[in-house]
């Protein structure tokens, strides 16, 4: 009778076990892409210190976060790993972001460039708030522009104030145009 009772305990515990670990396990595939998408720009957009110098991007493939971009700031770089790390449908963080050196010389290029930019007529506009549309990368002198603009001719002007700024080697004017204003800033 105690045998019959164990063996039948038992099984009902294994039963319930296997029943229920199902229903705590979170999966990359319970969580709609779009979803995760939001959290992890929400992430970037609210790190510490991420400015107007420093662009992430990031490229998702069921579940797993590949970071890429540059980053003023070592800690920016920690940071984004962490911030996403801990997103419900992140199984993994590659993280793939560059520290730019510190140069005086660049450090001065990357001011010039943004006042350059924020002195055009039109232009301030996509530099303001917490999360400016148009980001400066500068890496020994040569100039990156990334983000997004309404109109061809912003993104051309913007170009044009970058290269005319000393020390500048070249400008590669990577600004997208968005007329739709969809686009959010990254």
């Amino acid at each position: 009778m105690f045998k019959k009772f164990l063996f039948s305990f038992l099984f009902s515990l294994c039963f319930l076990g296997l029943t229920t670990s199902g229903a705590f396990a979170q999966t990359a595939t319970n969580i709609p892409r779009s979803q995760i998408d939001r959290e992890i720009r929400k992430e970037i957009l609210s790190l510490p210190y991420y400015g107007v110098f420093d662009a992430i991007g990031y490229k998702l493939d069921d579940g797993s976060v590949s970071l890429n971009g540059y980053v003023t700031r070592p800690y920016t770089k920690r940071e984004a790993e962490e911030y996403i790390k801990d997103i419900d449908g992140v199984t993994a963080v590659e993280n793939n972001i560059k520290v730019l050196p510190v140069y005086s010389s660049d450090n001065r290029i990357r001011v010039k460039v943004y006042r350059a930019i924020a002195n055009q007529p039109g232009l301030y506009r996509y530099l303001l708030g917490s999360a400016p549309s148009i980001r400066i990368i500068v890496n020994h002198g040569y100039v990156s522009l990334e983000g997004f603009v309404t109109f061809e001719s912003d993104k051309t002007l913007a170009g044009i104030a970058a290269r005319e700024i000393f020390g500048v080697i070249n400008v590669e004017n990577n600004l997208k145009v968005d007329k739709t204003g969809d686009m959010m800033p990254l």
